[in-house]
């Protein structure tokens, strides 16, 4: 008989915390996420690694939007974006920044405590909202794309985007 892999143990494992926590199907969430990873790692308490990557990236997509938001000491990259981006798109990454903002602050409150009832909420109402946010990034970096064909922004040779 064949040991099992830990991929495949970590999904019979999250499985079992899908149908008593009501979370998202393992695929879904590893589309998502990435939490496949998970299974590289040996955890007593597989539902806060679950969090903690559905949370790191949430964190990772606010400070890239707090970048195009406020670009103090950003990479030049990120400002060729900023000039890219309308009224219109500011605004859409404005809503986007304040909900990820509220989510970081639970992030926060699960790691201080935990609660396994409460790692499951934060998992679920996380992917419920990057189902929408993802959606509202798409749009926006879109736009940005085909903006950038338009204005061909080109770096001079001081560095300088114009």
């Amino acid at each position: 008989m064949e040991e099992e892999s830990k991929l495949e143990k970590f999904k019979k494992d999250y499985e079992v915390l899908r149908a008593k926590h009501g979370l998202p199907e393992f695929n879904k969430m590893n589309e998502d996420f990435q939490i496949e990873k998970i299974s590289e790692n040996e955890t007593d308490i597989l539902i806060r690694e679950v969090r903690k990557f559905v949370g790191d990236k949430i964190v990772n997509y606010m400070r890239f939007v707090e970048s195009l938001l406020n670009p103090v000491n950003a990479p030049m990259f990120t400002l060729s974006l900023v000039k890219l981006l309308g009224a219109e798109e500011r605004s859409k990454l404005q809503g986007i920044y304040k909900d990820l903002m509220r989510k970081e602050v639970s992030f926060i409150e699960r790691d201080i405590q935990f609660d396994e009832v409460k790692e499951a909420e934060f998992i679920r109402d996380s992917f419920k909202l990057w189902q929408e946010i993802k959606k509202d990034l798409a749009l926006v970096m879109g736009k940005v794309d085909r903006k950038w064909d338009e204005e061909k922004i080109a770096i001079d040779s001081n560095g300088y985007f114009g």
